[in-house]
């Protein structure tokens, strides 16, 4: 029999993404549905991860809440913050959802915490059994506008932040902003760097509210009205952004602002910088690079480098390192496919991308920054 040597065969396949981002308040009341608004309630089970800091405050309510709807719920506690996205955390919840094995489809995972937690237990969920549905329930800020709203997740591996995840939508993403109340300061302006990124490189009108609203609605953990706002003009703009381009296959990103130089940043000075700080950095370093390309005017770049100082923000500019923002910048560059794709400011609300930054503009960059940390009171334009 003559075998067919040019036989050829092709799949293609499109699957629909759809899930929901819900305001609930108060999310731990058993008169709130909410947690349980997806899957089998009737002789339930539910497997829960919650962050060892949010267990310490609201573990209670949690387990009466489940013991509430007689829901059978394993739930277990890891330790939050980026010292915890790791391989073993994300083995941990792997064998503990083993042991207490789940429906494969109607009794989705449910991780309350930040967004590392959210981030590890996404990505176990995208592993187990080749994928079960899960729940996000974001506590910090950071967790609220950004890592939460996404399909991407993952762990840190071999000394490099998110070397290994996947894309696993959520079923719901359950938003409670009074779960915000006991969040540190330093916290609360953790997340909101995520937002200033948003408001300089896409929208202008957030900017704006940032300058007027924003150190007070920090002050009120965001439960007032004008915090309230800034979230949901946040969370919006983060969808606009990503909904078209869930899987990345455009890797220019406008919402990689912020997310060039700060990769190498955070990884070495994990003990100093939370997330959103080297952000903030990083958005520092960016707007001095465009500002002298001449892409971004003067009073811009000042609106920029001034929201620091009316948010009470005090960037940590002696960190900046030239060699490590140029190293981390090649790894981006291997991320991006071999272009550097970095999106720089060119007015407040507007972007464009950039391929051919030298470490030379890093270095000029940086030093530019020392000088205005020296004198950046001075230097902060009026409302």
């Amino acid at each position: 029999m003559a075998l067919n040597r040019s036989a050829r065969w092709q799949v293609s396949e499109q699957r629909r993404v759809e899930y929901d981002l819900v305001s609930t308040p108060d999310v731990f009341d058993p008169r709130n549905d909410a947690l349980l608004s997806i899957g089998r309630v009737h002789e339930g089970r539910r497997f829960v991860v919650v962050d060892q800091r949010v267990h310490d405050c609201h573990g209670e309510r949690i387990e009466a809440y489940f013991s509430h709807h007689r829901i059978e719920a394993r739930i277990i506690t890891l330790p939050g913050g980026e010292a915890g996205k790791t391989v073993d955390a994300w083995l941990r919840v792997l064998r503990e959802l083993d042991a207490f094995p789940i429906h494969r489809r109607d009794e989705p995972i449910i991780a309350i915490g930040g967004g590392v937690l959210t981030d590890v237990v996404g990505f176990a969920a995208a592993g187990y059994r080749r994928g079960v549905p899960h729940i996000k329930v974001p506590t910090t800020l950071m967790g609220y506008v950004d890592a939460s709203v996404g399909i991407k997740n993952g762990v840190n591996f071999d000394g490099h932040k998110n070397r290994l995840g996947s894309f696993q939508p959520p079923q719901r993403v359950l938003l409670d902003r009074t779960l915000l109340r006991t969040l540190p300061r330093r916290h609360l302006q953790n997340g909101l760097c995520e937002i200033i990124k948003l408001a300089v490189i896409k929208d202008a009108e957030l900017f704006r509210q940032l300058e007027r609203f924003g150190g007070s609605s920090v002050a009120a953990a965001f439960q007032d009205d004008a915090g309230a706002w800034i979230l949901d003009r946040a969370i919006s703009g983060m969808l606009e952004e990503l909904a078209p381009n869930l899987y990345e296959d455009e890797l220019a990103r406008k919402v990689d602002f912020g997310h060039t130089f700060s990769y190498g940043l955070e990884t070495r000075h994990g003990d100093r910088l939370l997330h959103g700080e080297a952000v903030l950095l990083d958005i520092l370093a960016s707007t001095s690079i465009a500002r002298r390309r001449g892409l971004l005017g003067d009073s811009d770049a000042e609106r920029i480098l001034g929201l620091a100082g009316r948010l009470r923000m005090a960037p940590a500019v002696e960190l900046l390192d030239g060699g490590l923002m140029w190293q981390a910048l090649m790894d981006r560059v291997e991320h991006r496919n071999g272009t550097q794709r970095v999106p720089l400011p060119a007015a407040v609300g507007e972007c464009v991308f950039v391929n051919d930054i030298t470490r030379v503009e890093i270095t000029t960059a940086i030093d530019r920054l020392h000088d205005w940390a020296r004198t950046k009171h001075d230097r902060i334009p009026e409302c």
